[in-house]
């Protein structure tokens, strides 16, 4: 099988970020951002027996569970803190055949991310529809993956691989396989798609965690820019990213409802619980990703993907939005990684965090929090 060659690309970081950082100051100014509703109704309380079987990893810093016939998801990811597992992911309480999928801790995003309008896309002279995959969502989302059981393939004590076929499935016909991987202090992901089908198609992967957050959790995950969306929960225009969401330092994460795909990413991002002074390196071969802060909640979810919302019926159809076309045989491979540090061994940082602080604290009682109250 021949691999797609943009499955290899490198990101990098966007060139001309002063400038950029200028027209993103000017354009919030201009264009207040307005808050897009969820990415994901998240279901509550579920309840069930535990009739799922679930492969554990662990190793002397890490444990990972790891539910099969959950849509090859995430129960469970911790770190060992002086002795206790701590939370890494939000944890998956009750697990169960019936419950919802979104009370997962993260699950694999195949042969597409998030939402496609009216369920439908043109592509290489034809209409594709794309059935509705959720009670209660009018539009398909997150492809099909996260919906359906997955066989192990592989499993040991620090690794674990997952297959899925839907050579079947109308429009998209593929292949699937994601790898899951402790390495030391590491949680390693690879998700691979195999197109399957007749005709050649754009595919698109992600991961969709769901971090744990408290009153201290801070985020740095620089980006250009962001699509906004509308009522709908679909994309109404690309802007430059405004100051207050440039994350360009660990800064706190908004009070306020954020639900939108950040464009010009480069592939690293870290998130920082100081009340439990761990930290939390991602990197990923994406250029994009999903912000969704739920007011209230004690969870966040930062999602590596590589095409924002409803990349297909953009202008330029989705490849020219990060999904990469396939045909059929060839493969598309993304590899995501999630590192834990007790930020006591990060003594080097303390002054740039500190420095960072004071940014923060200065901007929120200043232009900053003038442009959230303005753009929400």
């Amino acid at each position: 099988m021949s691999v797609a060659n943009s499955a290899l690309r490198q990101t990098v970081r966007p060139a001309g970020a002063p400038a950029a950082a200028r027209r993103a100051r000017l354009e919030a100014a201009t264009h207040p951002v307005l808050p897009g509703p969820s990415t994901s109704a998240v279901a509550i309380g579920a309840a069930g027996s535990d009739d799922v079987s679930c492969v554990t990893l662990a190793n002397a810093y890490l444990r990972l569970d790891v539910a099969p016939q959950l849509g090859g998801g995430i129960t469970r990811f911790d770190c060992r803190s002086e002795g206790v597992l701590e939370p890494v992911f939000r944890r998956c309480d009750h697990v169960s055949a019936h419950m919802d999928p979104n009370e997962l801790a993260c699950y694999p995003l195949v042969p597409f991310s998030n939402r496609i309008a009216a369920g439908r896309f043109h592509f290489g002279g034809r209409d594709f529809e794309v059935p509705c995959n959720r009670a209660g969502e009018p539009l398909p989302i997150h492809g099909d993956g996260w919906l359906v059981p997955w066989q192990v393939e592989q499993s040991g004590r620090e690794c674990v691989r997952l297959v899925l076929d839907r050579s079947n499935g109308k429009p998209y016909a593929y292949r699937a396989a994601i790898t899951y991987t402790l390495d030391g202090t590491t949680l390693a992901m690879t998700l691979e798609v195999e197109n399957t089908g007749r005709d050649a198609m754009p595919f698109g992967l992600g991961v969709h965690p769901f971090l744990a957050r408290d009153a201290s959790t801070e985020l740095s995950a620089p980006a250009s820019g962001l699509w906004l969306s509308g009522e709908d929960w679909l994309p109404v225009r690309h802007v430059p990213a405004p100051p207050a969401w440039q994350f360009g330092v660990a800064y706190p994460l908004p009070d306020t409802l954020v639900n939108h795909a950040f464009s010009g990413w480069s592939g690293r991002a870290a998130v920082v619980w100081e009340r439990r002074r761990l930290s939390l390196s991602i990197s990923a071969n994406t250029n994009y990703y999903v912000l969704y802060t739920p007011q209230g909640k004690d969870f966040f979810c930062f999602e590596p993907v590589d095409h924002p919302i409803n990349a297909v019926n953009l202008s330029g159809g989705g490849d020219a939005h990060g999904m990469t076309v396939l045909a059929r045989g060839e493969r598309l491979v993304r590899q995501f990684s999630f590192t834990v540090e007790r930020m006591d061994a990060r003594a080097a940082a303390t002054p740039h965090r500190a420095a960072a602080h004071g940014r923060t604290g200065a901007s929120r009682g200043g232009k900053a929090a003038r442009a959230r109250q303005e753009t929400h």
